[in-house]
């Protein structure tokens, strides 16, 4: 069985009540869901948020139809509950400007210690995009996929998912004044 197959399969058996597959879910995504809130909160919250999402999930996954796969609707939930973070935060942001030559490095755990606030920036520039740039960025340093994994991922060819990533990167840039 595949990959996805069994994450519908584990999908399944976790909205019967059992327990155990809810856990092998939960193990199988936790370190996704923590890098893209990570990619997208205050490094003070992200362990609440990401605590927020996986309750969200067993909350509302009586309702997950398998209309789409299961990590689609999982990461539809992560988004939602990132949304409501900065919904319930009334943040008033002063943030320096900064100069970026790497984006990708602003994404990195490096940076995420080293320079906070040149990351808020990158966070608030990163939010105002499309989604469909945040989510090949955030499927390139959040989820560590390669090209030809997105590509397989989003069903388009492999020069498809290179074009969008650099218009992503360049759209950030852009926001940034870089």
């Amino acid at each position: 069985m595949n990959a996805d197959g069994n994450e519908e399969y584990l999908a399944q058996c976790a909205q019967q009540g059992d327990r155990e597959a809810f856990m092998k879910l939960y193990d199988l995504y936790i370190d996704k869901v923590y890098n893209r809130v990570k990619s997208k909160v205050p490094a003070s919250y992200v362990e609440d948020v990401t605590q927020e999402v996986f309750i969200a999930v067993l909350r509302s996954l009586h309702r997950f139809e398998y209309r789409s796969r299961f990590s689609t609707w999982l990461y539809t939930i992560v988004n939602r509950q990132i949304a409501d973070f900065y919904r319930q935060r009334n943040r008033a942001s002063d943030a320096p400007e900064v100069s970026l030559d790497h984006v990708d490095y602003f994404l990195s755990d490096s940076a995420f210690s080293e320079h906070g606030e040149e990351r808020a920036l990158v966070q608030k520039a990163f939010n105002t995009l499309p989604d469909h740039y945040q989510e090949i960025i955030l499927l390139r340093f959040a989820d560590g996929l390669t090209f030809a994994e997105i590509a397989e991922q989003r069903e388009q060819s492999l020069e498809a998912t290179k074009s969008l990533y650099r218009r992503a990167i360049q759209a950030l840039r852009d926001e940034m004044g870089v």
